[in-house]
């Protein structure tokens, strides 16, 4: 029976999650999704939310789809834990490498089975037509976490998601009905309070939207942002069902900041090129980074901090400042009134006057 060797398939690729879903539009998924475009939850978000009726609802893509074959592709315990020290940065587990190659994999061997039997298939995996979760719970594999992730039984949030969408009358599963219950564990660990509600972001406070959203990163989030280079992976790390598997993960350390902000573009782009870049600009990698500086305070860190405030971009110059003022040390105030006395930028100027407020306002040196 196909649907045998296509569940087959996809666990000698190592899913843990494989089920059937219709193909029908997905019911209030349109309606919320823009509701939330609309009020300003989804920030400046792209991707499904460019087109939330085309996100809904896969026929508008692929008219002749009958069926999703959804799977799960769980990246941990390999992906590891990060370890947090002085001077080093973290990354979100999902893209510390590319977790992506395995589900690819699977999918496209899915793909391929279905292609033998003669039936139409396509690949939607991390694609802007397509709510991956929103499949996943449909086909039986997953449940819709207070967290807005979806979570599968034996891996919680760590894992991928993908699906095959085909003409092939499969049978269907019916929904999960599991939910995170009374559990609220992710919602106090969230550091910027973005979980609002049941699945509800306020994706403008969610670190992983800021850390990779061009431009600057408000104020009032710079000190929640911490040790993060790239994501943020605290809902995940606070979910009970995800917290087990994490126990067997293997330690591994981040990137050190002082490399981060000495590295070429050529060289940040070699080895980060498979994150989400604006632009494909790694400079956000850079900003990020001088802002964990700030919250590290680490001495050696700050020289090259300072000559950030020298950096011919104005989103880098601007960091720095605020980094610097962080510092509190009397060569980071010299540093600072040097910089306000040639900065023609108004917007860095903004943010050197806050810096040097520090000592004003009774902060002090360190």
């Amino acid at each position: 029976m196909l649907q045998n060797d296509l569940h087959g398939i996809a666990t000698d690729h190592g899913c843990i999650g494989f089920g059937v879903a219709t193909a029908e539009p997905f019911a209030g998924l349109n309606e919320e999704m823009t509701e939330r475009k609309n009020s300003g939850l989804a920030a400046n978000l792209a991707f499904t939310y460019r087109d939330p009726s085309i996100a809904s609802d896969v026929r508008r893509t692929y008219p002749w789809a009958q069926r999703l074959v959804a799977l799960a592709f769980p990246y941990q315990p390999e992906a590891g834990r990060s370890v947090s020290d002085a001077g080093s940065l973290r990354i979100a587990r999902f893209a510390d490498g590319d977790r992506y190659a395995g589900l690819r994999k699977a999918l496209a061997a899915v793909a391929a089975r279905l292609s033998e039997a003669g039936h139409r298939a396509e690949i939607l995996s991390d694609d802007s037509r397509l709510v991956d979760r929103a499949v996943a719970v449909r086909a039986g594999i997953a449940w819709s976490g207070k967290s807005a992730m979806a979570l599968v039984p034996g891996a919680g949030p760590w894992v991928l998601l993908g699906s095959v969408a085909t003409d092939a009358i499969l049978d269907g599963g019916d929904a999960m009905q599991r939910s995170c219950g009374t559990c609220i564990e992710c919602i106090p660990a969230c550091p910027t309070g973005a979980i609002l509600d049941d699945g509800i972001i306020d994706v403008p406070r969610c670190l992983a939207h800021v850390l990779q959203a061009p431009g600057v990163i408000p104020v009032d989030l710079r000190e929640a942002v911490g040790d993060r280079l790239y994501g943020c992976d605290d809902c995940l790390t606070s979910c009970p069902p995800g917290r087990r598997i994490l126990e067997t993960a293997v330690p591994v350390p981040g990137p050190r900041i002082i490399d981060i902000l000495g590295s070429t573009d050529r060289e940040l782009l070699d080895r980060y090129g498979h994150f989400y870049l604006p632009g494909r600009r790694p400079r956000i990698l850079r900003r990020n980074a001088l802002v964990a500086a700030g919250n590290d305070r680490s001495a050696h860190l700050e020289p090259i901090v300072i000559g950030y405030a020298g950096h011919p971009d104005w989103l880098l110059r601007a960091h720095a400042a605020w980094a610097i003022g962080q510092f509190r040390t009397g060569v980071g105030l010299r540093a600072l009134e040097q910089a306000i006395a040639e900065e023609r930028d108004g917007r860095v100027r903004v943010e050197i006057h806050r810096a040097k407020e520090r000592w004003t306002t009774g902060a002090g040196l360190r």
